[in-house]
C-alpha cells in the first residue's frame, strides 16, 4: 500500500530520480527559472524550497548540507549570495508555477518553476469589527 507516500518515481531508480531533482533545482538556482513538466516541477519546488530555509541560517555546517545535496559550488554560492537576501522575511512559498498548457510532441502539462522576486509585505491585522468592539467596551 502506498498511504502516506509523498514521492513521484518518474521511472527512474531512486539515485537517477535524486540527481534528477538536484539538477532542476541547480538550474532553477543558476538561471532564476527553469521550464519542464508539471510533476517535475512540483518535486523540484519542495527541495528548493528546503535548500533557501537551509541557506537562510548562513552558517557553514547549513552551506555543507546544501553542498552536499546539490553538489555545484557554483548554485551554492548564488544560493547564499543572491537568493536568500530577496527572500528575506518571507516565510516560506519560495517558488511559483506558472502553467503553460501541454507539449505537443507527447501532450505533458509543461510550467515554468521560478522565484518569487516581490518584495514580501505581511498581511496588515484587520481592524476590528463592530461585534468584537461591542464585547471589549
Amino acid at each position: 500500500m502506498r498511504h502516506r507516500k509523498q514521492n513521484t518515481k518518474f521511472g527512474r531508480s531512486k539515485s537517477h530520480r535524486e540527481q534528477l531533482i538536484s539538477m532542476l533545482v541547480v538550474g532553477l538556482i543558476k538561471s532564476m527559472s527553469i521550464q519542464t513538466t508539471l510533476p517535475k516541477a512540483k518535486v523540484a519546488r519542495q527541495l528548493a524550497d528546503k535548500m533557501v530555509t537551509a541557506a537562510r541560517k548562513g552558517d557553514v555546517a547549513s552551506r555543507r548540507r546544501v553542498m552536499a545535496r546539490l553538489q555545484d559550488e557554483e548554485a551554492v554560492k548564488k544560493l547564499f549570495g543572491t537568493i536568500v537576501p530577496i527572500m528575506e522575511g518571507r516565510p516560506g512559498g519560495f517558488t511559483r508555477i506558472t502553467k503553460l498548457g501541454r507539449r505537443s510532441s507527447d501532450s505533458s502539462e509543461m510550467c515554468v518553476l521560478a522565484w518569487v522576486t516581490e518584495k514580501y509585505e505581511p498581511k496588515a491585522e484587520a481592524a476590528p469589527t463592530t461585534e468584537a468592539a461591542a464585547v471589549e467596551a
